[in-house]
């Protein structure tokens, strides 16, 4: 006897389910099950993962779900064909459109308006009251749902070892027979394997907020509700064997698959009533002749000729027309935007302007963009300026309607972090337990809590109930923990969405999105556009309007002048903050080793300090050919034409295809498909079948065993993270025009970086500084000159000075800052004017703090003051009358320090124009004969032992540094970058990830202009800092009224006076990025 289990809850009803799809169906399958049903709480989410890990193994999947109504019991629902289950997607929608994100509102009456073509099972609720009998309520529930759903609908059995089932199932046996419903029997499976029963109580904990310990019949009362195996369900079930049988008669109903769903390409709207391949051809050399002029060269009229009899072979003119649309829709608009990604290897995307990557300039390969073998469609990703994309999102929407379209989603994962909270949490550790665990270890790694971990935190990695935490948390990692929205991955239908999927509100407003993400869309072959984010072009944009607006001078991506020698000298010295791709630690020492004289030097840049060709080893020999340390030589003539404008080493994918092409008589397709195994080759294994075929068409052609296998190894390397040629030029266009504006109007670049905020590598800080190094004035924030944002105020010498804006203040809105610049006519004389303007008086206290009352000869300890003399302002019936404060004799109030002030400078606006902070600590660090950055990067020997510190401004640990972290610090007179290798990064890992002002001993390594120091110990400085704060004079009155006074002192002190702060300067310091 045959049984299928159609009652299974993965882990996408989020904080239920304590299995993945794929443990589940594997487990059907060493069972012997033929198929399987997934039934998630109003949701389709993970039936795409269960589908595609049935494709592997030999079990069929049900696509189905559990639907929680609003008003009856819950229903099983198991579509029998398409139509059936597009109705069930759109009930879903249906109730996801009503309730906001996370919850679904079905009733009854929605339920019998979709029911066409699917079965339905009742869930039966696993009490009986005192009597032995069902809730009158659901006995009346089950008579309604059987009148409105007649033969479509069972009602579910299930043994769940509670001391009740006999009687449970009588009594369900007994419905069955006065209503005619057949009764159907279920597992209700939440886990594949009765140990991850621990699991599952913790998921319970976090669902409903409490601990393990105070859970009690929150939790499931035994390890039952596992998969058993089908002779356990027929015995368990062997007084009603017709339960077993009526599984397989709602089995072999559903004949449905997700494979059936087939995508259809949206026809274009166009106006002109061409066919959309006419349209897409009239378009394409309209273009052409607008870029080239009358007579186009050959090179390109034969590469759009190729293209184009692809794109009607394989009908892809909507999909072009459908992206140039939105790109011409951004152009109208005056939002910058270019297309990346291999896209770029298109001369119909480039004429049609969505990318600038012009092939006359490029050998592009446009089978590595679209190729006939993988029959699947192209991918075009578009960059918009990140402040305007929602623009053009809204634009999509709008046009195509939000049936049609929408964004799809991506599946929120936990990771080392999420997982240890949620789990420390349930099982009862205390927050600040949890929040030293969660912050001993890096983000986004595959860093694990080791005894030494977590002895550094004051805690026993032996203790069993932290072993436990650490082991359930292990296993919940890479559990979803919700749906979020893709940065902006859209597909759209020509028919509903929802035929294919359910769609839900996303958080934020006017979004949509479907409940799959995109490896769940790929899996079933539709179609998305990527509608990206870039900040880098938000500044460009900005940075533009800029010189518009000052100096008179119209610049557009395509008018900067090229190849300016003067710009190229500033990239050779690594003088590239705040610049796009070029601006990271490994980048910038790069710089100076490749010293990049044309524009293709900098797409070699770009590609080049990437993980694949860092793997593939293919950097040193680069460098050293560059540098004429090492011949150039190449293999045979044919391969010339493809390596010689990288000297003869492979650098981007491209070129990896044509040698696989060219050298071992691959077909493109082939040569694609390569392509694609190099990039997955850590999971399927299929580059060896590759291998062979490569080595033996390249001994074919004459080449050396020798020399095939290291080709095959410099491939190889790229499969872990390949860069396309097409690509790396389209991002080194943008590098090329940021650094000719940072060269030529470093006023311009700057304020319109700190306009685009928060982007890149680096903090406002660091980029006030930079301009300050090119002779650029940076005045403060104040309310009498400051915008909202960064502005231009009068020329000094060659640059106009930059005034900081309001942006700049952590903690202050802009529809406050309007209410004051609108208000301010002449310039406010006194804080009563603002008040009296309508800036709130928590607006006035932050713009105190923030020091921004200088221009009326108030600091900020006076305007905080002042503010707080404001706060008994007569209202209402006194309006007018003279404040209690007036009448107060004036006091003085002890000078704030230098040192004081720079603590709070950081700590409101993140930045300080009066000292760098280490400048203060300058005497103590002399005294311990610590060296300044600059002394470090000019005046020291290779291979000297020194020492040196600074503020802490990134940590970088990337995946082909094994292990390494580099680290960039700051001081007052420049930047110094240390190298920690994994070893001492264990070490000295506290002082390294929770240090503000850092201290190292290490020596000295130096390669050309290139400065490094290879540390040995790190010290914790931060405390130094603390000092800032103390009284510089002593016996001043000490007022202790003003805010910032009185927040730190952790214990009542009875001597005001000596009373020694150390607590700001922490938070004060922005605590370095960490980047991957």
């Amino acid at each position: 006897m045959a049984y299928s289990e159609l009652q299974i809850t993965s882990n996408f009803s989020f904080l239920r389910g304590a299995s993945h799809a794929h443990e589940l169906v594997e487990q059907a399958e060493i069972f012997g099950y033929k198929k399987i049903a997934i039934t998630d709480r109003n949701t389709l989410a993970g039936i795409v993962r269960a589908h595609a890990a049935c494709r592997e193994k030999n079990v069929k999947l049900i696509p189905a779900c559990r639907l929680d109504l609003l008003d009856g019991p819950s229903l099983l629902a198991y579509p029998t064909d398409k139509e059936a289950y597009g109705r069930l997607s759109a009930l879903l929608t249906l109730g996801n459109m009503r309730a906001e994100k996370g919850s679904c509102h079905i009733s009854r009456e929605d339920v019998y308006a979709h029911s066409k073509g699917i079965i339905f099972t009742v869930v039966t609720p696993g009490v009986l009251d005192r009597r032995f009998q069902y809730d009158p309520a659901f006995v009346l529930a089950v008579a309604e749902y059987r009148e409105a759903l007649g033969n479509q609908l069972y009602i579910a059995a299930t043994r769940s070892y509670m001391g009740n089932d006999d009687k449970l199932i009588f009594r369900t046996s007994q419905l069955s027979e006065t209503y005619g419903i057949p009764v159907v029997a279920t597992g209700d499976v939440h886990y594949h394997n009765p140990s991850r029963r621990e699991l599952q109580d913790v998921l319970t904990c976090v669902r409903e907020k409490c601990t393990i310990q105070e859970a009690g019949f929150r939790l499931h009362q035994n390890a039952e509700r596992y998969m058993k195996e089908v002779s356990e369900m027929e015995r368990l079930f062997r007084k009603y064997p017709s339960a077993i049988r009526n599984t397989m008669a709602i089995a072999e109903a559903c004949e449905f698959s997700l494979d059936e769903l087939k995508y259809v390409y949206p026809d274009e709207i166009n106006q002109s009533g061409r066919s959309p391949m006419e349209e897409l051809e009239y378009l394409t050399w309209k273009g052409a002749h607008e870029f080239y002029g009358e007579t186009i060269p050959d090179k390109v009229v034969n590469m759009i000729n190729h293209e184009m009899e692809f794109v009607k072979k394989m009908d892809y003119a909507n999909y072009f027309l459908f992206v140039e649309d939105i790109v011409r829709e951004a152009r109208s608009r005056g939002i910058l935007c270019q297309g990346r990604g291999s896209a770029a290897n298109s001369a119909i995307c480039f004429v049609l302007g969505i990318t600038s990557v012009n092939p006359m300039k490029f050998d592009l390969l446009f089978e590595r963009f679209i190729s006939p073998a993988r029959n699947e469609p192209p991918d075009i990703d578009v960059d918009f300026e990140h402040e305007r994309r929602e623009e053009i999102i809204q634009y999509i929407y709008d046009k195509y309607g939000r049936d049609r379209a929408a964004i799809v989603a991506t599946v929120t994962q936990q990771h080392q972090k999420g997982a240890i909270r949620d789990v420390g949490k349930a099982m009862g550790l205390s927050v600040d337990t949890i929040n030293r665990l969660s912050s001993s270890i890096w983000e986004f790694t595959d860093e694990w809590f080791e005894g030494k971990r977590v002895t550094e935190q004051g805690l026993n990695p032996n203790d069993p109930h932290l072993k436990k935490t650490l082991e359930l948390t292990s296993q919940m990692m890479g559990f979803p923990r919700q749906l979020g929205q893709h940065t902006g991955g859209f597909v759209v239908t020509q028919g509903k969405l929802t035929d294919l999927c359910p769609i839900l509100n996303a958080r934020m407003e006017d979004r949509t999105n479907l409940e799959w993400n995109k490896d769940d869309i790929d899996a079933l072959g539709f179609l998305k556009v990527d509608v990206l984010a870039l900040g880098m072009l938000t500044c460009i944009r900005k940075a533009f309007d800029l010189c518009r607006d000052h100096y008179a001078k119209q610049f557009t991506l395509a008018n900067i002048p090229q190849d300016d020698p003067a710009v190229y000298d500033m990239i050779c010295l690594a003088d590239t903050l705040g610049v796009f791709q070029i601006e990271s630690r490994a980048q910038m020492s790069m710089l100076p080793r490749l010293k990049p004289r044309e524009f293709y030097d900098l797409v070699i840049e770009v590609a080049i300090v990437r993980p694949g060709p860092i793997q593939g080893d293919m950097v040193h020999p680069y460098l050293r050919r560059r540098n004429g340390e090492e011949p150039v030589v190449y293999p045979s003539p044919e391969l010339e034409a493809i390596l010689g404008r990288t000297l003869g080493v492979p650098l981007f994918q491209e070129q990896a295809m044509k040698i696989a092409i060219v050298a071992a008589g691959f077909t493109p397709a082939e040569a694609d498909g390569l392509r694609r195994s190099m990039a997955t080759f850590k999971f399927k294994g299929l580059v060896n079948q590759y291998e062979q075929k490569l080595i033996d068409g390249m001994l074919a052609k004459g080449y050396t065993l020798e020399f095939a296998q290291r080709i095959f190894k410099q491939l190889e390397g790229f499969g872990s993270y390949g860069f396309p040629e097409s690509h790396a030029a389209s991002f080194a266009l943008l590098v090329y025009v940021s650094c000719w504006l940072k060269h030529y109007y470093p006023d311009v670049f700057a304020a319109a970086l700190l306009n685009s905020m928060p982007m890149g590598f680096y903090q406002p800080a660091q980029i006030v500084i930079d301009a300050q190094k090119h002779t650029v004035e940076v005045r403060e924030v104040d309310v009498n000159h400051s915008l909202w944002d960064n502005r231009l105020e009068e020329k000094l010498g060659s640059y106009f000075a930059l005034r900081l804006g309001f942006r700049q203040i952590s903690g202050i809105r802009s529809d406050v800052i309007d209410i004051l610049v609108n208000g301010r006519g002449e310039g406010y004389q006194s804080i009563t004017a603002l008040r009296d303007a309508g800036v709130s008086i928590a607006a006035l206290e932050r713009l105190a703090d923030a020091d921004a009352f200088r221009s009326m000869g108030l600091d900020r300890r006076k305007a905080l003051w002042e503010v707080s003399a404001l706060q008994d302002m007569p209202v209402e019936l006194f309006k007018g009358q003279a404040s209690e404060s007036v009448l107060e004799t004036q006091v003085e109030l002890p000078l704030m320090g230098k040192g004081e002030h720079v603590v709070h400078d950081y700590a409101t606006v993140g930045l300080s124009l009066k000292a760098h902070p280490v400048s203060f600590v300058r005497s103590q660090l002399d005294m311990l004969n610590i060296r300044t950055c600059h002394h470090i990067n000019n005046d020291s020997t290779d291979g000297q032992l020194v020492k040196v510190a600074g503020l802490v401004l990134v940590r970088q640990r990337p995946g082909t540094a094994g292990g390494v972290c580099f680290i960039t610090i700051e001081d007052e007179t420049g930047y110094s970058n240390l190298v920690v290798f994994e070893k001492l990064f264990e070490t000295y890992r506290k002082e390294i990830l929770h240090a503000r002002l850092l201290m190292v001993e290490g020596r000295l390594q130096r390669e050309g202009r290139v400065v490094h120091v290879i540390v040995s110990k790190c010290f914790d400085f931060t405390k130094m800092l603390g000092k800032l704060l103390q009284r510089e004079v002593d016996d001043l009155p000490v007022l202790t009224l003003a805010r910032g006074d009185e927040k730190t002192a952790p214990y009542p002190s009875q001597n005001k006076r000596a009373q020694v702060r150390e607590e700001v300067p922490k938070e004060a310091f922005h605590g370095g990025r960490n980047f991957k």
